[in-house]
């Protein structure tokens, strides 16, 4: 019985949508890191679970804009890779048109590059149509990403306070090529214990 469900896509749909799911979701994601990476891996592997987020943004008017978020790490790609889902405000807490009202539902992907010695980041937001690559390493106890957004503006995202529950994440910018930096937006995480 091959009922229209509307989709397009004949009547068996929505079982064949979630069997491709399913098998997606089962060929990205892994374990843990690939044995061949060793160490390398560990600079983000320590994010790796769920974290609860307070999110601040400073608007080009100066203004701040407060609200919850979440943020979710994982092994992908056979363990060689480190993707996340960030997603302000949390699910549950996105009523209306999620453009119009500037909520974020983006995710990362981080691969170590032995060639260089860093991370490649690539970073989507296909809500506000945002994009960004960037490099990350470590920087002392800190992990600092640098990039170049779609204004040409220096991008700098770094990982701050490290512990193993918590975190401070701080996205900046800057006009002058780096000689100073305006705080964009901060995330405040702790982990959700599972």
């Amino acid at each position: 019985d091959q009922r229209d469900d509307g989709s397009g896509r004949g009547g068996d749909a929505a079982q064949t949508g979630h069997a491709v799911s399913i098998g997606l979701i089962d060929a990205l994601q892994a374990d843990r890191a690939a044995p061949e990476r060793g160490r390398h891996m560990e600079l983000y592997s320590q994010f790796v679970g769920s974290w609860d987020l307070d999110v601040t943004r400073w608007l080009d008017d100066g203004t701040e804009r407060k609200r919850q978020g979440e943020w979710h790490f994982g092994w992908v790609l056979e363990g060689r890779a480190i993707q996340d889902v960030w997603i302000v405000p949390k699910r549950g807490m996105r009523p209306g048109d999620a453009a119009a009202h500037q909520y974020a539902y983006g995710s990362t992907l981080r691969i170590y590059d032995p060639r260089i010695d860093a991370w490649r980041i690539q970073w989507t937001e296909p809500v506000l149509q945002a994009y960004l690559s960037m490099i990350g390493r470590a920087d002392g106890n800190d992990i600092v990403q640098l990039g170049k957004d779609e204004h040409g503006n220096d991008a700098r995202w770094s990982f701050r306070d490290i512990t193993p529950n918590s975190f401070l994440w701080r996205g900046e910018l800057s006009g002058d090529g780096g000689k100073t930096w305006r705080k964009v937006v901060e995330f405040t995480a702790q982990r959700v214990q599972q």
